[in-house]
């Protein structure tokens, strides 16, 4: 009984390895061509926009700073953040949920608490 306890323990540890070595690393920002060109501010003016960071998500309309972020078993983000729509005044909190894309590993999805996918985006060189 002892020895199967101890496999069942190694399969989760084994199982969260794999987890986190499949996780989404946002030390570099993210972010589809405009946002990638406005990571360092406005340098040019695009009506779609999206700029992913370790803390922010920014679009071409709002702009949303993360105040949690937690890490699923199949390897997502699902964030919690406070967003400032333009033109509007007060902070709207929401969810979404960040993956690796189904089309291209290389490239993030990024979902609002719908489900509704909001855009893909690549690491900006």
């Amino acid at each position: 009984m002892r020895g199967f306890c101890f496999s069942v323990a190694m399969v989760f540890v084994l199982a969260a390895g794999q987890a986190s070595a499949a996780g989404i690393d946002l030390s570099k920002p993210y972010g589809d061509k405009y946002g990638c060109i406005n990571r360092n501010g406005q340098e040019v003016a695009a009506d779609q926009m999206l700029l992913l960071t370790d803390k922010e998500l920014i679009t071409a309309a709002s702009a949303c700073t993360f105040t949690k972020t937690q890490a699923q078993a199949d390897g997502s983000i699902v964030v919690t953040a406070t967003c400032e729509a333009e033109g509007e005044e007060g902070q709207e909190p929401t969810k979404f949920t960040i993956k690796h894309s189904a089309k291209n590993a290389k490239k993030l999805t990024i979902a609002d608490e719908d489900g509704n996918v909001m855009g893909e985006v690549s690491r900006c060189k």
